[in-house]
């Protein structure tokens, strides 16, 4: 799964480098996927995204930055008291790549409202063997392009409204797959990686999902894993320190 990760890159510049319209208002900070760098984002905040869509119904799809939620919110979800959607069930932060056209909460989503979600890197915790009469202790770690490029992942979006007239809340999720090599023994999963060379591909919204993309295996080439400090398993924990590099245990050089 990914349950956390790093952005922090502005809106604006990461829209003009990749060719994109930023929607993004300039007036909101990290919380609502602003300019503010965010080292922990968590479940429920507001992060960038990448869409492609129409300006009018015949011209050409264009790129989009835009603040969606992180947590995806499928259409048909009831309007609790508040206003807000329903919290039932587990919270959709994560697609799992097999189920994404079959699953009844993901497969409309991914008919045509794929996206992006631009990151540093994402964590990831390895359980480690418990000692006798103890609970497993969890090692975070940091995986991230060593180029210092950002990663972009394989996501899904969806518009969700209380009623007819409220305004729109954009939700989205992280699409997962299988994690080969060293990621995979820290854990199983984790997002799908895509290269710019297939951007334009996934984000299509005239085109169907392209199954290949799904199934194939992730390119992780220029990758790169760190151990991290414990201090992002809080998530009130928020800057620069949580990427920083912590001195392996004896029993982690190997994989490092």
């Amino acid at each position: 799964m990914c349950g956390r990760f790093a952005v922090t890159t502005d809106p604006a510049l990461l829209a003009r480098k990749i060719k994109a319209i930023n929607e993004v208002p300039a007036t909101t900070g990290a919380a609502a996927g602003g300019a503010a760098p965010n080292y922990n984002v968590a479940p429920t905040a507001s992060i960038a995204t990448v869409v492609a869509r129409h300006s009018e119904p015949d011209d050409e799809p264009t790129r989009r930055v835009r603040s969606m939620r992180w947590g995806l919110v499928p259409p048909w979800a009831k309007p609790g008291p508040d206003g807000a959607p329903e919290a039932r069930g587990p919270m959709l932060i994560n697609a799992r790549a097999d189920k994404v056209t079959t699953s009844p909460a993901f497969r409309s989503s991914a008919k045509s409202k794929r996206c992006l979600i631009p990151m540093d890197g994402y964590y990831e915790w390895r359980v480690n063997d418990a000692k006798a009469g103890h609970t497993s202790r969890k090692t975070p770690f940091f995986m991230y392009r060593g180029d210092g490029e950002p990663l972009f992942v394989a996501g899904l979006w969806s518009v969700w409204k209380p009623a007819q007239d409220a305004p729109p809340l954009l939700s989205c999720t992280i699409i997962t797959t299988d994690a080969p090599g060293e990621l995979g023994e820290i854990h199983e999963r984790m997002p799908l990686v895509l290269p710019e060379r297939d951007w334009d591909r996934w984000l299509n919204p005239d085109a169907p999902v392209d199954e290949e993309l799904l199934t194939r295996p992730p390119d992780v080439g220029g990758i790169r894993v760190r151990e991290v400090s414990t201090l992002v398993n809080n998530v009130r924990n928020n800057g620069p320190q949580l990427l920083e590099p912590v001195e392996p245990q004896p029993e982690q050089m190997k994989l490092l």
